[in-house]
């Protein structure tokens, strides 16, 4: 394959599949299993409204499971689609591809996936995208395995050529790297323009340190939905005060301003004494839908009201995310779209 021609597609192109994990006994969730298995059910169900759903399993147990609770939800199983493979835990936005193409080919970058700088045990995760191409989920597809610490969720394009990320996690996963580096490695492996960086922004209770899908996002070429904080009382609000200043100098391709839409402050949420990391900004876009995180608060309300003016043109569905959050991440950072095309369609008995 030649790889001139590809381009990283954004996440509000038309779609396949949206790739998620089962969580099980043997994965972080192990303490909460109940709880956060009804966020999967309900992510599950809201998604196959509008497309397929790809669900990575660790065994046939698993997979029957899996499928008799998500029947049970009456989720409409004629769009959800099993696949076995080995893995850690289930953060998928940062373990799974990260997918570029031609309009007819593509290439699944296997970016070295480190636990988030060594936090955290990931060897059967960062093997993941291989495990997946071993599956024959993929068509007309390469996987191209990269040497180079990088997450999903610490990069967001506008699928045009611009790439928006944050130094702070960029410079933790490579300290050694300067900037212009940083930048020119980013541009060639994700077929990118010009790269934004973010100096600041950060919430309690993220241990990503600082991915760029909990704190601003593209909703197209000349706009960016973000996560605001109104309170001065607040810890957080010096630092995001800063970023919304950082992104209100930004300057789209075409030298214009962006239009800027600040998602609502949800209240603190604690739990036994630790601080949650709440992101409205931690959404996922899929064919003719925003799923959006929902944590029973009263700014979940003005969150969807943002989202809409946001995508006017997508209907803005609220998942409840509230037990995500135990585990230091939402709704985006479990999920991972997969472009038109990729998924190949399923063998029929």
């Amino acid at each position: 394959m030649t790889s001139s021609q590809f381009r990283f597609p954004a996440e509000w192109e038309p779609q396949s599949a949206v790739l998620i994990a089962w969580p099980h006994a043997e994965t972080d969730w192990a303490a909460r299993l109940g709880e956060v298995e009804e966020t999967y059910i309900a992510l599950v169900a809201a998604a196959t409204r509008f497309q397929d759903v790809v669900i990575c399993v660790s065994d046939d147990d698993l997979q029957a499971y899996a499928r008799a609770r998500l029947s049970s939800a009456r989720v409409d199983m004629e769009r959800v689609r099993f696949i076995e493979a080995a893995y850690d835990d289930t953060w998928l936005r940062d373990s799974g591809p990260i997918t570029l193409s031609d309009g007819a080919r593509f290439q699944l970058l296997d970016f070295r996936f480190t636990g988030w700088g060594g936090k955290f045990e990931a060897s059967l995760d960062d093997r993941l995208v291989e495990a997946l191409e071993q599956t024959n989920l993929f068509d007309r597809s390469e996987r191209q395995a990269i040497d180079f610490a990088l997450e999903g969720g610490a990069i967001e394009t506008d699928g045009a050529g611009s790439l928006l990320t944050t130094w702070k996690c960029l410079h933790e996963r490579h300290p050694g790297v300067d900037r212009d580096a940083l930048s020119t490695k980013l541009a060639n492996w994700l077929r990118q323009e010009r790269v934004l960086w973010l100096d600041h922004g950060y919430l309690e209770g993220d241990d990503t340190d600082a991915h760029i899908d909990t704190l601003a996002r593209f909703a197209g070429e000349d706009a960016i939905v973000f996560q605001s904080c109104d309170d001065p009382a607040d810890s957080h609000y010096p630092e995001l005060q800063a970023m919304a200043s950082e992104l209100a100098a930004l300057r789209t391709a075409e030298g214009k301003p962006y239009r800027l839409f600040p998602l609502p402050w949800a209240r603190p949420v604690v739990d036994e004494g630790r601080r949650l990391a709440a992101s409205y900004a931690n959404f996922l876009v899929i064919n003719g839908a925003v799923l959006m995180p929902a944590y029973g608060d009263a700014a979940d309300d003005d969150a969807q009201a943002t989202l809409a003016a946001a995508f006017p043109d997508r209907e803005i569905v609220p998942v409840p995310c509230r037990p995500l959050i135990w585990q230091n991440g939402s709704l985006h950072c479990i999920t991972m779209q997969l472009p038109a095309g990729l998924v190949r369609p399923a063998q029929t008995p």
